[in-house]
């Protein structure tokens, strides 16, 4: 791993380089509230992009609120979902994510990782994400792109994206927290690409 200083000039890097967060920037896939975020990021697992877009498209003209979602039966959720894959896990998934959310929290999304990490189906991925994108708070999200960026230059060493998250937390200056997640992913995705990374550049 690089040391401290280094972390500080590849922040530094960065934040010229990449447009970090911008106005427009909508995550998860752009829902407007904290409970079709969660929904959507617990649905986007092993799920490409567009394949997300339609089963939350369909699933959410169906039902947008916990109570909603609860008066559907399965085969209707599943159904709405199917594009996404893993349908049969991810609507077992959203039913407990529901009955735990109106038990514990009155209906109403925590504002903590703690409080959505103890929330079924919720991962300190998808946690990292609600709280950055619908919360606001200054957390780097560690998704595929970050995960490969943080550990191919040296800024995190780990196997999972949940250690390289904490490294990252870590690691990271305070300064370089609000708009991490989207220089590394930016960086991820014009230039340290999975495939043909342009390391010379």
């Amino acid at each position: 791993m690089i040391d401290t200083d280094q972390v500080e000039e590849v922040y530094r890097r960065l934040s010229q380089a990449m447009p970090g967060r911008t106005k427009g920037a909508k995550g998860p896939k752009g829902q407007p509230d904290a409970f079709r975020s969660c929904i959507s990021c617990m649905l986007s697992a092993q799920s490409l992009d567009r394949n997300t877009a339609a089963a939350t498209r369909a699933l959410f003209a169906l039902a947008t609120t916990p109570q909603g979602m609860l008066a559907l039966s399965d085969d209707a959720i599943a159904q709405a979902i199917k594009p996404c894959g893993l349908y049969n896990m991810k609507t077992r998934n959203i039913r407990r994510f529901c009955e735990a959310l109106l038990a514990e929290h009155g209906g109403t999304v925590p504002d903590t990782r703690g409080g959505l990490l103890l929330l079924p189906g919720i991962g300190r991925k998808c946690a990292d994400i609600v709280l950055s994108f619908t919360f606001g708070k200054d957390v780097i999200a560690v998704d595929t792109h970050v995960h490969r960026v943080c550990n191919r230059i040296g800024l995190t060493e780990a196997k999972t994206a949940d250690n390289t998250a904490q490294q990252l937390e870590v690691r990271s200056p305070d300064w370089a927290m609000r708009d991490g997640h989207f220089w590394l992913i930016q960086f991820g995705k014009r230039v340290c690409r999975a495939r043909a990374p342009e390391c010379a550049t």
